[in-house]
């Protein structure tokens, strides 16, 4: 594997695109850039590709999307020659899968390995980029964020981790030759995805487990194996349909969604519904369409899925701590597991309900609660991402005047579409905040972003343009559309990621955007038919702005005409008022 290392950077060098990143969407934004005829560099602080699925490569690491739907689309000769072998993959298998690509598609030459981006600052007299790394500075006219929205850590905010003499370990972070825990005392904090996939497995090598949970989660059986055959079949059957499909659905996976809701059904069909949906084990079966606007609906799917662990888990006490009462289902990223409520039965694993016994500190030898005192030789820490933002405001990233993005999202991030930010021309960003992103399948929303901004790169080379930026107008208008459309649902009333809940200090807003992967492709399209409705354009090729705002109504609003409209009625004018 010929890779080429952060040493064969220059001191100085001059392209068209900077990519940072060199992940699922890092990867194809520079084979787009590359196609058109642009000179591009990926940066990459790896000595590999991968992104999220180089580092996180703890016990039980998979995706939740059917790899079927988690894989490219835009290589047919990829999609034929590639098979999975799993419904789920693990980490090994989607990382040999990226690499696969970089090979074929001879990416390596364009990507500096082992190479961090410290700051980007943009040049207005020359309308360009330059981009200082660890290895030398790079100018460039497109600044391309595409870090991935669950790429840096969380850090552990228990005090006196430095004092602890065993072995400490991140799920984010896992050894790449792999730990061994036979015979030893382990405890893991943390039971958000990465914990819920790894303790089962830790659990089977450890001789004593200790789980301290601060707040449970949902999750539901994997069931993993073969990619199911109805599936397959769909998808061998029309492979471009099953695509496009996927391109126009709500969250970038085919599927339906029941026509009634779920108080709309008998107890018996409801309850139905959701064996249904327990035995599939898929993230993203057919739902009741109400789940995540009803809070009673939602508390029926909560119902059943807290029977459903009291059912698994033998001790009662157990059983009612992992049970979460705290968030209605979804409003916290659900997880899939294989033997997750299953691993508390074992005799040598256990549970520490932090809300009720929170942890004073961490000690040379183990851990202090409010009651009790551990010895353990490993703790894990599965604390965790800084999600959709930490990987952007980590860079030193400033625009016009000086303006630091760090300090204009100091409230929150501000963008337009999720794709750019006012002020900072022809800084875009893939899957950003204000966008589906985490709400989707990820592959999807990835390859339209990328396609986007190149198609957007593509556009402003023919007409000699130097510089895109949205406007204020444009920016503040889609924040508030976001907005509204959270507010529509019952995600702002968690305590999540989503809403940044989890970092200390993390301004509360909600960070992805609601309206779904089919609205948002429609919105992104209209924009550009709209002649880049809300975006500014400068350079030889002469300069305009095209101000405004692409929703002005409220969703729901909105929703209802656009009903109205597909209803085709004759017009109000031509009704007979007698």
């Amino acid at each position: 594997m010929n890779q080429q290392m952060s040493d064969n950077v220059p001191a100085s060098q001059a392209v068209d695109g900077v990519v940072v990143g060199a992940g699922f969407a890092g990867l194809y934004m520079l084979h787009r850039l590359r196609s058109m005829g642009c000179s591009a560099i990926v940066v990459e602080s790896a000595d590999d590709v991968g992104g999220t699925w180089y580092w996180n490569r703890y016990p039980g690491a998979r995706c939740d999307i059917m790899t079927v739907d988690y894989s490219y689309s835009w290589d047919p000769e990829l999609e034929a020659e590639w098979q999975w072998s799993e419904k789920y993959a693990t980490q090994p298998e989607i990382l040999r899968y990226l690499q696969h690509v970089a090979d074929k598609h001879d990416l390596r030459r364009d990507i500096r390995f082992s190479t961090r981006v410290d700051s980007a600052i943009w040049d207005e007299e020359t309308s360009r980029w330059r981009v200082r790394t660890s290895a030398g500075e790079i100018s460039c006219r497109y600044f391309i964020m595409a870090s991935g929205c669950l790429s840096v850590p969380k850090a552990p905010d228990v005090p006196g981790v430095e004092k602890f003499q065993g072995e400490l370990y991140s799920t984010s972070r896992w050894p790449h030759e792999g730990v061994d825990f036979t015979g030893k005392r382990v405890a893991v904090i943390g039971t958000g995805s990465s914990g819920v996939q790894s303790i089962p497995l830790i659990g089977a090598q450890a001789s004593q487990l200790t789980v301290f949970q601060r707040t449970p989660n949902f999750s539901r059986p994997a069931k993993n194996g073969p990619v199911p055959q109805e599936r397959i079949d769909r998808y061998l059957g029309d492979r471009a349909a099953y695509r496009e499909a996927a391109r126009w659905s709500r969250i970038g996976v085919p599927r339906q969604l029941l026509e009634k809701g779920a108080m709309q059904v008998s107890e018996d069909e409801r309850q139905a519904v959701y064996e249904r949906m327990w035995e599939s084990g898929d993230l993203v079966p057919p739902v009741f369409p109400d789940l995540f606007t009803s809070a009673e609906s939602n508390e029926t799917l909560c119902d059943f899925l807290r029977d459903k662990i009291r059912s698994i888990v033998n001790d009662p006490l157990t059983a009612e701590a992992l049970c979460p009462k705290d968030h209605f289902y979804g409003t916290k990223r659900p997880c899939l597991d294989t033997n997750y409520y299953e691993t508390f039965n074992l005799p040598h694993v256990s549970l520490v309900d932090l809300r009720t016994t929170p942890i004073t500190s961490i000690k040379a030898t183990g851990i202090d609660t409010t009651t009790s005192s551990f010895e353990f030789d490993a703790i894990v820490f599965a604390t965790g991402f800084d999600a959709m933002t930490g990987a952007i405001v980590a860079v030193d990233i400033r625009g016009r005047d000086g303006i630091t993005l760090a300090g204009k999202w100091a409230e929150g991030p501000r963008t337009y579409l999720g794709l750019m930010t006012a002020g900072f021309p022809n800084f875009f960003m893939i899957t950003g905040p204000g966008s589906p992103s985490v709400l989707s399948n990820m592959a999807v929303s990835i390859e339209q972003h990328v396609e986007w901004v190149s198609d957007c790169v593509g556009q402003m080379r023919e007409q000699n343009l130097n510089a895109i930026v949205p406007t204020s107008t444009a920016e503040a208008g889609w924040v508030q559309h976001v907005n509204d459309f959270a507010d529509m649902t019952l995600y702002p009333r968690a305590k999540s990621w989503y809403m940044g809940a989890n970092v200390p200090g993390k301004p509360r807003v909600f960070l992805p955007y609601v309206g779904g992967v089919d609205l948002y492709r429609k919105t992104c399209d209209e924009v550009v038919r709209r002649g880049y409705l809300g975006f500014a354009f400068e350079g030889p090729g002469g300069a305009h702005c095209n101000d405004g705002v692409i929703y002005r109504l409220q969703p729901d609003v909105q929703s209802l005409l656009g009903i109205l409209a597909g209803l085709n009625l004759p017009p109000m004018e031509s009704l007979d008022a007698g």
